[in-house]
């Protein structure tokens, strides 16, 4: 029969990349005590990843060593797990539209739960909350425009806009528009005069 180590890391092994993994998934498996004693001992030994208190995620293989799953699949996971909203910070969201050529030395994504710190091996990610106006749109270029605009703040809003809007879609525009109920009146009203149709 297999170890309990084993059998988590078969169950871990079965799911896809990024997928997060916690005792209360396992209690088939064996009490709550053992289950987090052999979570516990398989991140030590690097098999998998506390990601965070309570959270692992299975680390993947490839040819140069063991890395973390993909940011991307790691966080849509997380959004499912917490029922929130994570986004790209404005700095990141401002350098993909070439509003900036800065690019943010720390991991920030803004966040509609609370602060939160994860970590996926030697890499760290912040989670930032943010007010609901800065999660407008999560996913879409619209909700891009929107954070890079609250980054570059109130005295680069009109340049930002004239930079940007030219280069959205109609519906990316359309969206953006539907946003201007939850903006603050600094972007709203500047987004109305360069989009009077709105």
């Amino acid at each position: 029969m297999k170890s309990l180590p084993e059998r988590i890391m078969g169950y871990a092994e079965a799911r896809p990349e990024g997928t997060p993994i916690q005792a209360d998934d396992l209690l088939h498996f064996g009490d709550r005590a053992s289950v987090s004693r052999a979570l516990s001992r398989l991140a030590h030994c690097e098999r998998l990843m506390r990601v965070y208190r309570g959270i692992y995620m299975r680390p993947i293989e490839t040819p140069f060593g063991l890395r973390g799953p993909r940011r991307e699949l790691a966080l849509a996971a997380l959004c499912g797990l917490w029922d929130e909203t994570i986004v790209p910070n404005g700095g990141d969201a401002a350098n993909w539209l070439g509003l900036t050529t800065q690019n943010t030395v720390r991991s920030v994504y803004l966040t509609s739960g609370p602060d939160r710190i994860l970590h996926f091996g030697a890499h760290r990610v912040e989670l930032l909350h943010a007010p609901g106006w800065q999660l407008a749109a999560p996913n879409r270029n619209a909700g891009a425009v929107i954070r890079a605009v609250a980054w570059l703040g109130p005295r680069e809003v009109e340049k930002s806009l004239d930079a940007v809007l030219p280069k959205l879609s109609a519906e990316d525009l359309s969206e953006l528009l539907a946003a201007r109920t939850v903006m603050p009146s600094w972007m709203a009203e500047p987004l109305g005069r360069c989009l009077p149709h709105g």
